[in-house]
């Protein structure tokens, strides 16, 4: 039996989960293809997952020494190893929002001056045809069109005054007359090259064919003064080729969520696309929100994204997916790809001496230096891996994780259904077409990254960039690296010196029995003192205000925990004022619920927006008290469970 991630992950204890198992023995990695890969492939893939023991699977029996390969996802995670200190702090993040606000000798210029190249369009193959009428784009990574969208006195929502400093772009800009009109697709942006992507994918673990930029239009890439590429993208600007049988459009309701979390999953630290602006353009669009043959008029909107790129696993797979006529173009786009994102590999050279032993018997070596392409991989897996530990550590679930949503730089890539778990309920999925399968709730979406890694793999593989050797180190690069990082992001939660398994195994099956919100504990918990003399009854005070409704078998279950927890802390010997600032500067106080985002979409939509404006300001600074705003990290209010607001459907 294959293992599985979402196993290792066995505080959950929740057997009726979709196991990674169920998800390969859904069928061949790339059965939906025409060209099938080789079926060693296949079976070294297999044998591959068999190898991820990340957790044993009864916790009281000794387990035996892991390989090598594999002994960094055991070992204890101290506060001062080297995992924890590589990763981007909410410290440094902070410190860089400071230095960033403080505006000191930064460039600062108007849109007509912005220094744009357009690599993309220039060293990729493209669609001959510019016309916009859905059809299958052959042979090519993008169709240049234009954004058609209907605009009528569009407003400019919001901003984000941090996306422009990126860009080297005057946040005077934003008060341009002519800014709503031109970030609405209505005036072209002068030196822009606007084009739609070309991809597939596989959706819900089937293959799904072309999809591509539907209702995504790209202006082009801009480079800053750090020589940074950024691309500008404007997401409900019209149709493209890829639209099918949509309108291209969003509505003001997707677009407001997308807009506010893209930038507070940046001020939380976990890598994301970004949005420079959100505007309103003055025309209705007709969306079945719950899909029930009720469709209403809601305010169109277009959000402006900002990404380095925004190449998906599904852009490799398009063209591997049609056979040999298009597997140049997965090198192709690979090569491009290494280039201009992944410079340092391309620079690799032997004396970097980047080999590693993958075989316990028979001695296998995959050296990275000899294929770049390899190297890559692994650099993807590991990235993917690290992004999704992230969203684990907030409680954060992406809604569609499909291939096509999945960023090959690891960022957290289009927000359609998303949720931050409010009660914490490792089922929890914000989607209301997974409901019946769950395939991307919270628990699984580890299981999920290293499916969309397998099939990623498996697209270089058919265009014999890497070989099967290559394809198993890049999934057990995963797997080493998600619990490297899962394990230090929940010993920092804890305010703990080293990561103690059965403790946070406990704590999470408590947690999920009694339904406690995710955010709100964390941050109380770093009000528990290190002191064994408190009395049996006074232990639980701290955490009153998440450990609501619970009997005496639950409090004395919470009480054995806790009395535990202290244990530790005691003999840790950090001072409580050193752990609890610790705690609190990885524990947020205030994360995006979705009841908090309803609230800013049903004044938005009222013509007031003050309150996106006002809940993007508390969402820069999530760590911090914030004194009187206290109340944009309360537990959710009855009117938030109703329909619509806290299950969402791809409806947009």
């Amino acid at each position: 039996m294959l293992s599985q991630l979402s196993a290792s992950l066995s505080h959950y204890s929740l057997s009726s989960f979709p196991s990674l198992t169920a998800l390969f023995l859904r069928g061949p990695l790339l059965s939906p293809f025409p060209s099938k890969p080789p079926p060693s492939l296949l079976s070294s893939t297999s044998k591959s997952i068999r190898k991820f023991r990340l957790y044993p699977s009864n916790p009281h029996k000794p387990q035996p020494r892991p390989s090598s390969l594999v002994s960094n996802s055991y070992r204890e995670v101290s506060m001062d190893s080297p995992s924890m200190n590589t990763d981007l702090s909410v410290e440094s993040v902070t410190d860089d929002l400071k230095k960033q606000s403080l505006g000191e000798g930064r460039v600062k210029l108007n849109l007509e001056d912005l220094t744009w190249d357009h690599s993309f369009v220039r060293e990729l193959p493209g669609d001959p045809r510019t016309d916009t009428m859905p059809r299958e784009v052959l042979h090519a990574c993008y169709t240049k069109v234009s954004p058609s969208a209907e605009v009528e006195n569009p407003q400019l929502v919001a901003w984000s005054d941090s996306v422009a400093e990126l860009l080297d772009l005057d946040p005077k800009e934003f008060e341009r007359p002519d800014f709503p009109l031109i970030f609405s697709g209505a005036s072209p942006l002068v030196g822009g090259m606007p084009y739609a992507q070309c991809y597939g994918g596989h959706q819900f673990g089937m293959w799904a064919g072309q999809l591509g930029d539907g209702r995504a239009i790209t202006l082009g890439e801009i480079l800053n003064s750090k020589s940074e590429r950024w691309e500008l993208q404007l997401k409900g600007a019209g149709k493209t080729p890829y639209s099918r049988f949509a309108d291209g459009l969003a509505v003001l309701r997707s677009s407001i969520r997308e807009f506010l979390c893209s930038e507070s999953m940046q001020s939380l630290g976990i890598p994301t696309t970004r949005a420079l602006c959100l505007v309103m353009t003055g025309k209705y669009v007709s969306r079945d929100m719950f899909y029930d043959g009720n469709p209403k008029d809601e305010p169109g909107a277009i959000v402006c994204r900002v990404a380095q790129s925004f190449l998906r696993f599904g852009s490799y797979q398009i063209h591997a997916s049609r056979g040999k006529e298009d597997l140049d173009i997965v090198r192709t786009l690979a090569d491009y790809t290494i280039k201009h994102h992944f410079p340092h590999i391309e620079n690799m050279s032997k004396s970097e001496s980047l080999s590693f032993n993958i075989g316990e018997v028979d001695g296998s070596v995959v050296d990275l230096t000899s294929n770049k392409y390899a190297a890559w991989i692994v650099e993807v897996a590991e990235r993917t891996a690290s992004l999704v530990a992230r969203w684990q550590g907030v409680g954060f679930t992406h809604g569609v994780l499909n291939t096509d949503n999945m960023s090959v730089l690891g960022l957290t890539i289009d927000y359609g259904p998303f949720g931050f778990l409010d009660a914490f309920d490792p089922s929890y999925t914000p989607n209301t077409t997974d409901l019946p399968g769950r395939r991307y709730c919270f628990a699984n979406q580890p299981d999920i990254g290293l499916w969309n890694i397998a099939q990623f793999a498996s697209t270089l593989s058919a265009a014999q960039l890497i070989n099967d050797k290559e394809t198993n180190y890049a999934m057990e690069r995963y797997g080493t690296k998600f619990m490297d990082e899962y394990q230090a992001i929940m010993t920092r939660k804890l305010g703990l010196p080293k990561y103690n398994k059965q403790l946070i195994s406990k704590l999470l099956n408590n947690m999920a029995v009694d339904k406690v919100d995710y955010t709100n504990f964390f941050r109380l918990l770093s009000n528990i003192k290190a002191d064994p003399s408190i009395p049996e009854d006074e232990l639980l005070i701290p955490l009153k205000a998440v450990l609501l409704d619970i009997g005496k078998e639950r409090k004395e279950a919470w009480t054995s925990w806790v009395q535990t927890y202290i244990q530790e802390l005691c003999a840790s010997g950090i001072s409580n004022e050193d752990r609890k600032a610790s705690m609190n500067s990885v524990n947020p106080k205030y994360i995006l619920r979705n009841y908090l985002c309803q609230s800013a979409i049903d004044a938005a939509e009222q013509g007031d927006f003050g309150e996106v404006r006002r809940l993007l300001k508390v969402m820069q600074r999530p760590y911090d008290e914030q004194p009187g705003l206290q109340k944009y990290a309360r537990l959710p209010p009855a009117w938030a469970y109703r329909p619509g607001v806290c299950m969402l459907s791809c409806s947009s």
